[in-house]
């Protein structure tokens, strides 16, 4: 799952941005001086597994998964995509642009760029450009999102400069789908599960946060954020299962929202006093307007998360660490929040962990005890991680993708499997990832840009 910044991201002091990748197993921050990829496995230890300092002033940087791929732009030259190996410390090619790049999204099929009022599609195995979209509504921010599950690469982009359309669109296919007609007021955020089956929204007004069918575009849900006051939502991300969404916005609150279909009459013959009033004020609403329904109806956080400091723009992701939910967040000012999240009570996250992304490391504990057991394999559900982390068992092997198993990153076990490409692709290729990966075979000047195996 993965939640970035775009040109406009976080400005404090020697951070320029800060991305986790598509399974939030790792951490990429720019700086004035160029970039640090961390690893996000563990809570007590924050490791920096690279740090560059050929390109100053970074404000995108991209990995893919946990390969070496990683995609850098910089303010010194913002029309410039390069795209590099950055454990043999090459570079694999680089494109310009006529305009300033503002955001690029990838996954295993596809990698996007974004500007102002473009986009560009290009094939991640040998980054031939596929499609151009010009002439899309203006975007200042960049603002976009892309399946991280590359079976269906859905792209998500405003249809609108003026209100909340999003324009769903095919990058396997090159085909647009659908429009969500998603909120009145113009889109601030924008994100897909992992699978790509669901979309969620947020407006610039912020009080409303909406989630989607794909590719139907048919609203599942709604939930209100608040309604005291607009706030600037920099963050959307769904954990893994797609059973909860976290916002953060320039407040100092992170909600966690839960997604959980109700019945016809709400919670089943539950003797509670909060079902009790939910029943009368469904039956209410019928006899109200619909504005007044509306937000009747709309559901509440689940959990929440206070900030030390308010009105600082940050990136928030869910993730199971160490058999345990978590809640991650790093802010503008450099540092890594992680927190505990109780999946079946909800309520105030505890802070368990603070790390410092840059300069002297500072790092505060609150309630982790020191030496805890490697990272495990991620849970098949992060609802039930909590429950299932006595059953499981104490041996444990590196971590594996929930959603595509056989490709292997970071020399894991199952190191140089050989996994089907896109039906596009001529053939499978071999995602080794020291000798084969990333799997693009030609720089944009037709030069070699990495040997090519056929299997």
């Amino acid at each position: 799952m993965e939640t970035g910044e775009g040109a406009d991201g976080p400005g404090g002091p020697g951070l320029g941005c800060a991305s986790f990748n598509q399974d939030s197993t790792s951490l990429a921050v720019g700086t004035k001086t160029g970039y640090r990829l961390f690893s996000v496995t563990s809570v007590d230890k924050l490791d920096c597994i690279h740090e560059s300092a050929d390109t100053p002033d970074v404000y995108i940087v991209e990995r893919l998964f946990s390969s070496s791929l990683v995609v850098v732009v910089s303010q010194a030259l913002p029309r410039r995509m390069n795209v590099y190996h950055f454990k043999k410390g090459t570079e694999i090619c680089n494109y310009s642009y006529s305009n300033s790049i503002l955001a690029v999204r990838l996954n295993r099929q596809r990698l996007v760029v974004c500007l102002e009022e473009s986009v560009y599609i290009h094939n991640i195995k040998d980054m031939k450009l596929l499609k151009t979209l010009l002439n899309t509504p203006s975007n200042p921010s960049g603002l976009c999102a892309l399946s991280t599950n590359h079976a269906n690469s859905y792209l998500a982009y405003p249809g609108s400069a003026t209100i909340g359309e999003i324009i769903i669109y095919d990058a396997n296919n090159l085909s647009t789908v659908t429009m969500i007609p998603a909120h009145d007021s113009p889109l601030a955020a924008i994100t897909f599960n992992a699978s790509g089956t669901k979309l969620a929204s947020a407006s610039e007004r912020g009080t409303v946060i909406r989630v989607f069918t794909i590719p139907e575009g048919l609203r599942l849900f709604e939930f209100r954020r608040g309604m005291k006051r607009y706030v600037n939502i920099s963050s959307l991300s769904f954990s893994p299962d797609a059973q909860f969404l976290c916002a953060s916005s320039n407040t100092e609150t992170v909600h966690i929202f839960k997604l959980e279909q109700h019945g016809p009459g709400g919670e089943e013959d539950s003797p509670t006093w909060s079902a009790y009033v939910g029943k009368m004020f469904s039956a209410a609403s019928s006899y109200l307007p619909a504005q007044v329904s509306g937000m009747m109806c709309q559901d509440r956080a689940f959990a929440t998360v206070r900030l030390q400091v308010a009105g600082q723009r940050n990136v928030c992701t869910l993730a199971t660490i160490q058999k345990l939910p978590r809640l991650l967040v790093a802010s503008s000012d450099g540092q890594l929040f992680i927190y505990n999240v109780d999946p079946q009570d909800g309520g105030e996250c505890a802070l368990v962990k603070t790390h410092r992304l840059f300069g002297v490391e500072e790092e505060h504990e609150t309630g982790e005890a020191e030496g805890a057991a490697p990272p495990p394999q991620p849970c098949q559900s992060y609802a039930a991680a909590a429950t299932a982390a006595a059953a499981m068992p104490t041996t444990t092997t590196g971590p594996v993708s929930a959603t595509l198993t056989g490709y292997s990153e970071d020399g894991g076990a199952r190191k140089g499997e050989v996994i089907p490409e896109h039906e596009f692709a001529a053939g499978p290729v071999c995602l080794d990832d020291e000798t084969e990966f990333p799997p693009i075979n030609w720089c944009r000047d037709g030069s070699r840009g990495g040997k090519e195996r056929r299997t």
